[in-house]
């Protein structure tokens, strides 16, 4: 059987060991064994593990980034309560599987703050996403379909933040389910979002 090139087993294994066992106990010496090659092959196509981790955020997981960038270039082409939704759903599924990666962060300060130097060198960090959410309501407002006075950080804020928190709160509830399947979460979220802004 044909095996992977070296560059996807890392990647495979970076996202598999992050989301089992966290990002501070991921180690590039762990990814590196769980590819099947050696930590100096690892840093062939990595410089860090941080830099692998945006790796696996853009490739492995669902492109909120993306989405939101190309929705903010035309937002014209669908209606605001459709890209809304959609991008909805896309942080709903994106923050379930970061949250676990980076919680494990919070309990090695040190590691922390190496980890939050290393993303803003990168320029990326977990900011991005509000300020694309923002920069695509502002394009919908100058377009007419977001109301002139609506406070479009704020919005963006407040959809990401339930987005994310749903990630957070249901994982420690007795069923580790959220009470709304996503699609109809995404969609209620919107509806509420909108009857404030649009």
């Amino acid at each position: 059987m044909h095996q992977k090139p070296a560059r996807v087993r890392i990647v495979d294994a970076a996202h598999e060991l992050m989301l089992s066992i966290g990002l501070a106990r991921a180690t590039t010496k762990e990814i590196a064994k769980a590819a099947g090659c050696s930590e100096a092959a690892l840093y062939k196509y990595f410089a860090n593990k941080e830099e692998l981790f945006v790796t696996v955020l853009s490739e492995r997981l669902p492109k909120l980034g993306p989405l939101l960038t190309e929705l903010t270039g035309e937002p014209g082409t669908r209606t605001v309560e459709e890209n809304l939704t959609e991008i909805a759903r896309e942080a709903a599924l994106f923050y379930e599987q970061t949250f676990p990666m980076a919680a494990s962060l919070y309990a090695e300060p040190q590691l922390k703050r190496r980890h939050e130097e290393a993303m803003r060198e990168l320029g990326t960090g977990p900011h991005r996403p509000i300020q694309g959410l923002d920069a695509y309501l502002r394009s919908e407002q100058s377009a007419g379909r977001v109301r002139p006075d609506a406070d479009t950080y704020a919005a963006a804020s407040l959809l990401l933040g339930a987005c994310a928190q749903r990630a957070f709160a249901y994982d420690m509830a007795p069923d580790r389910k959220p009470p709304q399947p996503l699609d109809e979460f995404a969609a209620s979220l919107t509806r509420t979002l909108l009857a404030g802004i649009a």
